[in-house]
């Protein structure tokens, strides 16, 4: 494999900068009054749009020779993005930022078990060991949560989680299709298919899409270049050279970083419990994703 022409470490730390202000941009949008699905429809279509002149004059010739099964491995990448998107905007207005973030960054424990389940592999001491932390921790979060905020907060926890296998299957399907699709052919794809299907699910919804004010598209149109074109962007062109795994376990500086911004920014302060359950998290995930770095 050629050389990157930067380092893949660096990339990374600069994707997850911008999607830590994902949850806080999206908060601010919400309090404009967009709903949940038009915020990840807007996003995408917007990322979608900005990219549309460089793919289609760059990456059009790889479309045509691609086999039929890559283009549907890459229609179907760009559903579980939307899906992704959907679940986890959605679970921001029942949770707090922490146990939202913290819970859709569970998604290597979800590979873990998609691969004793899909693939038949043994179940490893470490994939074991990180499930069973993170679902104490996830215990202790869930309980702080309904304790603080009643039964919805557990429909935010449950949201989140459900992003979080659906980002689990959009990161895999990534990784083996960035071997053989440059970047720009590989989120044409995935993205415009994301924000179709974002989009039909917002009119099928009823959720407008126009008519809020200047405020709420700014936030959107945040959203579209940093967490989105910067930060998913990033993750993208880093699975040409580093396991899906790897970008999972970098991953799990995402929700510090977005814990951080919302405690003087949107006044939410983590709890003793929640943050014990939280460390409890990201150990688990740790401990799972190396496993599955060790079976790669």
């Amino acid at each position: 494999m050629k050389a990157p022409p930067f380092s893949p470490y660096l990339v990374l730390a600069i994707g997850i900068l911008a999607v830590s202000s994902a949850a806080i941009l999206i908060a601010f949008a919400r309090a404009e009054g967009i709903p949940a699905v038009a915020i990840a429809a807007l996003r995408l279509t917007f990322a979608a749009l900005a990219l549309a002149p460089l793919v289609w004059t760059r990456a059009r010739g790889e479309w045509a020779r691609l086999a039929r099964r890559d283009v549907a491995l890459a229609l179907v990448a760009g559903v579980f993005l939307a899906l992704h998107f959907a679940f986890w905007i959605s679970s921001l207005d029942y949770t707090s930022v922490m146990s939202s973030v913290v819970f859709v960054s569970t998604n290597p424990i979800f590979v873990g078990v998609a691969s004793v389940v899909l693939l038949r592999e043994s179940l490893r001491r470490g994939t074991v060991i990180g499930i069973v932390i993170a679902v104490l921790g996830g215990a202790l979060i869930a309980l702080d949560d309904l304790e603080r905020a009643g039964a919805e907060s557990l429909q935010g926890n449950l949201l989140a989680l459900a992003g979080a296998v659906t980002v689990s299957g959009y990161l895999l399907i990534g990784r083996r299709l960035r071997r053989q699709l440059s970047l720009l052919a590989y989120i044409g794809l995935v993205y415009t298919t994301a924000a179709l299907v974002l989009l039909v699910m917002a009119i099928a919804m009823g959720a407008n899409l126009l008519g809020y004010s200047l405020a709420g598209y700014a936030f959107i149109v945040l959203l579209a270049v940093g967490p989105q074109l910067i930060g998913h962007t990033s993750y993208n062109w880093a699975l040409r050279y580093v396991s899906a795994t790897f970008v999972t376990i970098a991953l799990l500086a995402e929700p510090i970083g977005a814990t951080m911004l919302a405690i003087p920014i949107l006044g939410q302060v983590p709890s003793p419990v929640k943050i014990v359950g939280g460390a409890l998290i990201l150990m688990g995930i740790y401990f799972a994703a190396r496993e599955e770095t060790r079976r790669e």
